[in-house]
């Protein structure tokens, strides 16, 4: 059980919403947008870095926007389903682009693979707690 998990479960009222995909969702959010700021980085200490000036900034749109929806997640007072709606819709545009993006780099750098991969997942996560919440 992930300390996210723990928090929900300790959570005084009901939540309305499966509280392993929403923990799972706020885990890959906050890991995905961890890896987009490393990945970031790596790219600016690439000896390449002005082939690499779109995967930063789509590596940097993508962490802050699933760094804001993890914390949007996290708070259950007053929950609104069309706020957390639109969050998701665009964590889910988010981490489709900067996963293309790094996608196009990954043959030749290792963390835009890893990146690539950690978007995928998040944006898995975020269609799969949308589609509970339908």
């Amino acid at each position: 059980m992930t300390t996210t998990t723990a928090m929900l479960e300790t959570y005084p009222r009901p939540i309305g919403l499966d509280h392993r995909k929403l923990a799972a969702t706020i885990d890959a959010l906050a890991e995905c947008a961890q890896t987009c700021t490393s990945c970031a980085d790596a790219c600016l200490g690439e000896d390449m870095v002005a082939e690499l000036i779109t995967c930063v900034a789509t590596n940097l749109d993508c962490a802050d926007i699933c760094a804001a929806a993890a914390r949007v997640l996290s708070r259950r007072v007053g929950f609104d389903p069309t706020i957390t709606d639109n969050v998701l819709q665009a964590c889910i545009a988010a981490c489709r682009a900067c996963g293309d993006e790094c996608s196009r780099h990954a043959s030749m750098h290792e963390h835009c693979r890893i990146c690539a991969e950690s978007c995928r997942a998040c944006l898995l996560a975020c269609e799969d707690l949308l589609a509970t919440m339908s």
